[in-house]
């Protein structure tokens, strides 16, 4: 169970999104609940340091929560899920014209997870890089105006918790927007679309894995399927009616050593409904090199990472900028 605070909201089930079932068993233990108002907008100074001290333990224990009252409309989110399904159901030869694997691509369409494997792992995707400099597809109408709407509010809300995530390492807010660069920060973001049934070979819609960058945000249109790693056993996430689920980046792990720490995660397919997400890796600037800050290293912690250009980790393992993939496993020591 999550540790109870006056920054803790209750889940309450009959609020949240309809929740569908999935076969690969996890738990239902309680993920924390982080409240953005009490952390970034509160005027009681004793009730941010309590939110603030409650976000600290959060990233250290579990490196993952939702986020609610963070101000971003209902309706801005449903705009942009709708706009992702309709996407979706262009026909085949309207996204193929995205169907590119290039390193130059700014916006990609696919299957699968990795190349190759898309007829084990159940997931359409389309991806599209928000920032520094927005670009999305032209169809369906409309489209290209409700993601950037979209993730202009969503980079606002991110950018504020780095703030409050440098406050809970001991720095000055502004710590993690200098060392990652991020006016110029690389953001990737992920549009998939997991579809209803499946057979008992094909019930993997992401296997798992890490996300890099220093932040993740993620909205979907559906309760369940997410999945987390958490002290060697997985638990589902329930979200919250208008949360945003948050989890921590592989490159917020490596700068801290190891001190907030990036999970793993899967997704789970269901035979109910189509599951529609938004996954959002918010990263440092391509030129930033990311290694373990000084103040996270000592005799008793020597680095537990190597350093690298974060345009290289990226591109690690043959993938490209736009593709978003981890490489923490080759940036562990």
């Amino acid at each position: 169970m999550a540790k109870t605070a006056s920054v803790v909201l209750t889940q309450n089930l009959s609020d949240t999104k309809r929740t569908t079932s999935f076969n690969h068993s996890a738990n239902d233990d309680e993920i924390p609940t982080i409240d953005y108002s009490m952390l970034i907008c509160s005027n009681d100074p004793d009730q941010r340091l309590k939110a603030l001290q409650y976000l600290a333990y959060v990233c250290e224990e579990y490196g993952f929560f939702y986020l609610v009252n963070h101000g971003v409309p209902d309706s801005v989110i449903e705009r942009a899920l709708n706009g992702i399904s309709d996407f979706f159901n262009l026909t085949e030869e309207e996204k193929m014209d995205y169907e590119k694997k290039d390193s130059t691509d700014r916006i990609r369409w696919g299957l699968g997870f990795s190349p190759g494997d898309h007829e084990a792992v159940k997931r359409e995707y389309l991806k599209v890089l928000p920032h520094p400099k927005f670009q999305g597809p032209a169809k369906p109408a409309g489209f290209r105006e409700a993601l950037e709407d979209y993730y202009q509010r969503d980079r606002e809300v991110i950018i504020n918790l780095a703030k409050a995530v440098s406050k809970t390492l001991g720095f000055e807010e502004n710590y993690l927007e200098k060392e990652f660069e991020l006016e110029t920060g690389a953001d990737v973001s992920a549009m998939n679309v997991y579809p209803p049934g499946f057979k008992p070979n094909t019930q993997i819609g992401l296997p798992a894995h890490y996300d890099p960058g220093y932040l993740v945000s993620l909205v979907q249109n559906v309760n369940g399927g997410l999945q987390l790693s958490y002290k060697q056993k997985w638990i589902n996430v329930d979200m919250p009616s208008n949360a945003l689920f948050i989890n921590i980046g592989d490159h917020v792990e490596v700068l801290t050593n190891g001190k907030y720490k990036s999970p793993m995660h899967r997704v789970i397919l269901n035979n109910e409904v189509r599951r529609v997400s938004v996954a959002t890796v918010h990263g440092p600037s391509l030129d930033t090199f990311v290694k373990p800050a000084p103040e996270f290293v000592g005799e008793s912690h020597p680095p537990a990472y190597r350093g690298m250009i974060y345009k290289d980790s990226l591109e690690t393992n043959g993938y490209h900028e736009i593709d978003g993939k981890s490489c923490i496993a080759q940036l562990r020591l």
